[in-house]
């Protein structure tokens, strides 16, 4: 199984430019279209949050318009920017919401993994948490089938990154979280956002990473009185391979670059 990971998309109202300098609907553009000429194409993409800018319905309109050359089934789960209701209403025909309250979800029958999706919201505020019921929550889902290989998706990183500004904005809950994950061996990747780069580490003893942004990225800088910036760094994606024993992740570079040229001459030799 082939999984596209997008995150961190932040699409605003069409005209409007995040940050007054990021157009993030044309940098999403070039992504799904980079995505569309993959050979071959994932079975399924994931968003893992801050789809939009300022959680508008018209907001979720335009990044569903942008997704639409998609052939595959798209999967999100909400970040800070975003706002629970909108996004329900946005993604309801897709039917993995539940009609109320966080917007959790496990998908148990459609992919050789188990996908399930966690709300780390906290509305208007950039921070996450995962509170008693949403970890309750996680507990039973996981241990409903504990021998699915599962893939977890959520926003907020359970981990502190060094990056100062970010992890002030972080997750509260994660010392529990890492409890609950290290007793489901079958966990075989959490997919996170919001640090807008490729960040990778292990919590509860299961590999949590984060993605680039197919938009800009937070400047990497540990200092702990770091500024809290942006850099127009290339932009991202990540692909996901399950060959049914183990999860392999690349992370893509979105752009025309040079190549690729050739290791060997037509005759077999090394170019030298």
């Amino acid at each position: 199984m082939l999984i596209a990971h997008i995150t961190d998309p932040h699409i605003k109202l069409p005209g409007k430019l995040a940050y007054q300098r990021v157009d993030t609907a044309a940098m999403l553009t070039r992504c799904v279209a980079e995505l569309c000429r993959l050979d071959p194409q994932p079975d399924l993409v994931v968003v893992t949050g801050d789809l939009v800018d300022m959680g508008l319905p018209e907001e979720y309109a335009a990044l569903k318009a942008l997704l639409a050359p998609l052939r595959q089934p798209v999967v999100v789960v909400p970040g800070n920017h975003d706002a629970r209701d909108a996004l329900r209403a946005a993604f309801a025909h897709d039917g993995y919401f539940a009609p109320g309250g966080f917007l959790h979800f496990a998908i148990d029958d459609r992919y050789p993994l188990r996908i399930v999706g966690l709300d780390t919201l906290v509305p208007e505020q950039g921070r996450g948490a995962l509170c008693a019921e949403r970890l309750a929550w996680l507990e039973e889902t996981l241990a409903r089938q504990p021998a699915r290989p599962t893939l977890l998706l959520m926003h907020h990183p359970p981990f502190l990154t060094g990056i100062g500004h970010m992890d002030a904005i972080g997750l509260t809950g994660r010392e529990a979280f890492a409890d609950i994950v290290s007793r489901h061996p079958q966990i075989e990747l959490i997919l996170c956002g919001h640090l807008h780069r490729n960040i990778q580490t292990v919590v509860g003893g299961r590999r949590v990473l984060t993605g680039p942004s197919p938009a800009h990225q937070v400047a990497l800088d540990i200092r702990p009185d770091a500024p809290s910036c942006f850099r127009m760094e290339p932009p991202g994606y990540m692909l996901h391979w399950w060959n049914g024993g183990q999860m392999v992740s690349h992370t893509a570079v979105i752009g025309d670059y040079d190549g690729p040229y050739p290791f060997f001459d037509p005759d077999g030799r090394l170019i030298d």
